[in-house]
């Protein structure tokens, strides 16, 4: 039973996530809480160790929702998630070609551009407000993880200043920071 719902909860979100793998990330943290399987502090650690690993972040971030169940979860969740896609996608390369050139068709096309942008900002306001914010906080001046927002400031700062460097030099200043204050 546990992995019928499984497979239809990642069938609902590999229909609405328009735009990538960071999009699922809004529905993911819907899903938190609501099984047992995934919560919302395990989403930050699930989308570092994904972005390591070769493969679209979307399907990895799936496999490793269901490898919280068992190795069959994990393969259960990713036919799932991308389901729905191959049904929209073999359904759109055979009716394109008519359509392509239909005024509704072209206005439709142009506002999936937008929802794919507003799930993935959700997305990223999502994992800083984890990473940055204390909710157990008692005292006003402790809801903000001051290490961690620093650690933030100064690395956007870096950025927006040294555009040429690599950005997997940036990563690695953040690990290394991070590893030394024990984050």
């Amino acid at each position: 039973m546990i992995y019928i719902t499984l497979f239809f909860e990642f069938f609902k979100i590999g229909l609405f996530s328009i735009g990538g793998g960071l999009a699922t990330l809004p529905f993911l943290y819907q899903l938190a809480g609501k099984f047992f399987w995934l919560s919302a502090e395990d989403i930050p650690n699930m989308l570092a160790v994904v972005q390591l690993l070769p493969g679209g972040v979307g399907i990895n971030l799936t496999a490793y929702t269901g490898y919280h169940i068992s190795v069959l979860g994990s393969y259960i969740a990713v036919l799932g998630i991308i389901t729905p896609q191959i049904f929209c996608i073999s359904f759109i390369a055979r009716v394109f070609n008519q359509f392509s050139k239909n005024g509704i068709v072209q206005r439709c096309f142009a506002g999936l551009l937008p929802a794919a942008a507003g799930l993935l900002s959700a997305a990223s306001f999502q994992v800083i407000k984890l990473s940055l914010y204390n909710s157990n906080a008692e005292i006003g001046y402790q809801m903000i993880n001051l290490a961690e927002t620093g650690i933030f400031a100064v690395i956007f700062v870096l950025v927006c200043m040294l555009k040429r460097l690599h950005p997997a030099v940036f990563i690695a200043a953040a690990g290394v920071l991070g590893a030394i204050l024990k984050l």
